[in-house]
């Protein structure tokens, strides 16, 4: 199942599938799955495969952990192992592993593992087939995916099912898995040398991905191998150095350093250093650190979240992080722009009044100028909303005022303020003593607005957070006017 052919160019196999952990004793991380008695232990502690054991649905980001769940239990459990992808699997290949199983199940004893991969790409009637070896016991369903089950799984498939969330790995782990991955057989096999600084800057840039991890190692490992082979002798001082005398007083021509009387090769030469993975050397194999982000999935949502609660929290700083998170990310900026301009409102309101225009202007500089010159008036508008003094005022004022709409609190207009422009208007008593408020010496006048039953409702009670605090000693005295209470 896994190509573990040593060394560093073993085929055309991945260092991250090489080093794939052969049993669960290997894996790093998730330890919150692995506790002795816990399903997955269970499910590879049964060599038997004669013991019942629950599906089990894995959810996490990729790079995990979850084929590698998978596959050492598979090498640990004495049942039969199936492996189908769903990007190439469709109703017809599921319905032979069923019909498979069962025989298998019925006629030698044997149970089935299925391990069904990416699972959120099946459609609703491909899930349904899974239903009903799921359902009799024909086979254990280990189903894989990186999208929330909640959304992507069918209900009866997910009550059928235990749900396990795998965690992003953190990076003492990711460092254990590099560190393995220099020294093992499968791996690099202690071809290289990896300095701290180097390990450091790797696991950084894997953001808790390990295949991501191994992947940069293999890249890094490449270039700095590469390098070394091709690195210039210095003929400048070292010419002088190289016929000198060593530690125990020989001579040492370097035309023998490997031994048989051949230039030494790097490596290979007995006695020469080993090449050495530097942080230069894996920016260099490494362009930039992977973002963990899926503009359909969690990630977008979480980061949008995290965003908004930033601006809401007046933490300019955290904000502008995860703008950035979703600028990198390739996410719509006008989708950015539109959840500034809710922010401006909801969230700030009447305490700055110009950050709605702000944000309106941002959004259409974004429209203008495009990315990533984008970024610019966008950031401007995420600062200036997020130092803003803040006030949900408004946005609570027309909640209540919908409640209270939709619990059929209305009633009629006040005749005084219909509509008294139209033939007979008049004679039905509409706009008979309105009081024109420019006709007051103030400009405000005592006269019901509200209808009836409404007499007396507040919706807007400003805070006195910012320009609110001047509106509100304001709203106080024309309440006071408009209801007659001066």
């Amino acid at each position: 199942m896994v190509d573990s052919a040593q060394g560093l160019r073993a085929g055309a196999t991945p260092l991250a599938v090489r080093m794939r952990p052969r049993s669960l004793d290997e894996v790093a991380g998730q330890r919150h799955l692995l506790t002795p008695g816990s399903p997955l232990v269970a499910l590879a502690a049964d060599r038997t495969g004669e013991s019942g054991a629950v599906s089990v649905i894995l959810w996490g980001p990729p790079g995990t952990g979850k084929t590698t769940l998978a596959q050492a239990i598979a090498r640990s459990s004495g049942r039969k192992f199936v492996e189908l992808s769903a990007v190439t699997a469709g109703v017809r290949d599921v319905r032979q592993v069923m019909e498979a199983a069962r025989a298998d199940r019925d006629l030698y004893g044997v149970s089935t593992v299925l391990f069904l991969d990416e699972i959120h790409r099946f459609t609703k009637a491909q899930q349904d087939a899974l239903l009903p070896g799921v359902e009799n016991g024909w086979v254990i369903l280990v189903a894989a995916t990186t999208e929330n089950p909640s959304f992507s799984v069918i209900s009866p498939l997910l009550s059928r099912s235990l749900l396990l969330t795998l965690e992003t790995l953190d990076d003492d782990d990711l460092a254990l898995l590099v560190d393995r991955a220099v020294v093992d057989p499968r791996g690099l096999g202690g071809r290289v040398e990896l300095a701290p600084e180097a390990r450091a800057a790797i696991v950084r840039l894997a953001s808790g991905d390990a295949r991501r991890a191994l992947t940069a190692l293999e890249a890094a490992s490449t270039s700095a191998i590469s390098e070394a082979a091709h690195e210039p002798a210095d003929d400048s001082g070292d010419a002088d150095r190289a016929g000198d005398a060593d530690e125990g007083g020989e001579r040492v021509d370097p035309g023998e350093a490997d031994g048989d009387g051949a230039p030494g090769d790097g490596a290979e030469a007995v006695g020469a250093p080993l090449p050495v993975i530097t942080p230069e050397v894996v920016a260099r194999a490494v362009d930039r650190a992977l973002l963990r982000y899926d503009r359909d999935g969690d990630e977008h949502y979480d980061v949008i979240s995290a965003f908004i609660k930033s601006v809401r929290g007046s933490d300019v700083d955290a904000a502008l992080h995860y703008l950035a998170r979703m600028i990198e990310a390739g996410e719509d900026p006008r989708f950015i722009a539109r959840r500034i301009i809710v922010l401006a409102s909801e969230d700030i309101g009447m305490a700055d009044p110009t950050a709605l225009g702000v944000a309106v202007a941002a959004a259409d500089a974004v429209q203008y100028i495009g990315m990533p010159e984008g970024r610019i008036p966008l950031a401007q508008a995420v600062v200036h909303l997020a130092t803003a003094p803040k006030s949900n005022a408004a946005y609570l004022g027309i909640d209540a005022a919908l409640a209270d709409v939709r619990a059929g609190r209305a009633g009629r207009v006040p005749k005084h303020l219909r509509d008294a422009h139209y033939p007979g208007a008049k004679r039905l008593g509409h706009g008979k003593g309105y009081a024109y408020p420019h006709d007051d010496p103030i400009g405000v006048v005592a006269q019901q607005y509200l209808p009836d039953p409404l007499r007396g409702a507040v919706y807007y009670t400003p805070t006195e957070h910012g320009n609110e605090r001047e509106v509100s000693a304001r709203l106080a005295k024309l309440r006071r006017i408009v209801r007659g209470e001066r």
